[in-house]
């Protein structure tokens, strides 16, 4: 893979301060290239948050090296989106200003920030964007976790960051709400191109998403396996009846569990 937009090399984590020690991630290499939609899959505990955590910069490792764009990661930046199943909304500020409070960090060409008409203009593009016009006035409260969880996406994209990290985004949801949410998801990111690094339990969401699957190991986590997912876009639930689409969802769910029947043991 030539270039890539991120680059994880040998990443080694042990978290030292439990009794006894846990090694959470042992030797993981993986590489992204721009625009890609990767989707990592595994048993509970199997390091796919720590991987997430450590790329957006929120916590150390031990050994290895983790690169974006060929620059080392030792921290947050605006370059990297955040998206937790949490929604982490400000409930005191509306649906708009929740929207523009990452954009204290965007910056023109010339160093000048974003002005309050500017910020405003593209929190409004971004607001149509994830269907919540008519909503800039409201407050977290009273929201439906399905838009909530819009005006979380609506943020992350809203910062203009090369890539988005989404950390279960839909697994608090509903089913129906669920459906909704991959699918207009699916269509953003058609439509701003942002490499997507995507975390879940669901199988059928990980292969209805992703560009690419990647399969982690019981604790410490290593990756075993990838998976490209050759289906072509757009995708939408309907997608799950395609004979492809099982045939990937079948192997993915058949190595997966195999992992968890090792952790019971």
């Amino acid at each position: 893979m030539a270039d890539p937009l991120i680059e994880i090399k040998d990443v080694h984590k042990v978290y030292r301060d439990s009794d006894p020690p846990v090694n959470a991630l042992n030797g993981v290499d993986l590489s992204i290239e721009k625009n890609e939609f990767v989707c990592v899959v595994g048993p509970s505990g199997c390091g796919k948050t720590t991987l997430l955590n450590i790329i957006a910069g929120l916590e150390s490792f031990d050994d290895g090296r983790v690169q974006m764009n060929g620059e080392d990661i030792i921290g947050p930046g605006p370059d990297r989106g955040v998206i937790f199943q949490q929604y982490a909304l400000f409930p005191w500020m509306t649906v708009q200003r929740n929207i523009e409070y990452g954009m204290k960090f965007l910056r023109h060409e010339n160093g000048a920030k974003y002005s309050r008409p500017e910020k405003k203009e593209l929190a409004g593009y971004y607001i149509k964007m994830v269907n919540l016009e008519g909503f800039e006035n409201a407050y977290p409260k009273a929201l439906s976790g399905g838009m909530k969880q819009r005006v979380a996406i609506a943020r992350g994209y809203a910062v203009n960051p090369k890539v988005l990290l989404m950390d279960e985004p839909f697994g608090a949801l509903d089913a129906q709400t669920r459906a909704q949410l991959q699918e207009e998801l699916l269509l953003t990111w058609e439509k701003e191109q942002k490499t997507c690094f995507f975390i879940t339990h669901d199988v059928d969401e990980a292969v209805l998403l992703a560009t690419r699957v990647i399969i982690m190991s019981a604790r410490p986590g290593r990756i075993i396996d990838e998976v490209n997912i050759d289906l072509p876009y757009p995708r939408n639930q309907a997608t799950k009846l395609v004979p492809e689409f099982i045939k990937h969802r079948n192997y993915i769910w058949d190595t997966v569990y195999k992992l968890y029947l090792e952790v019971r043991k």
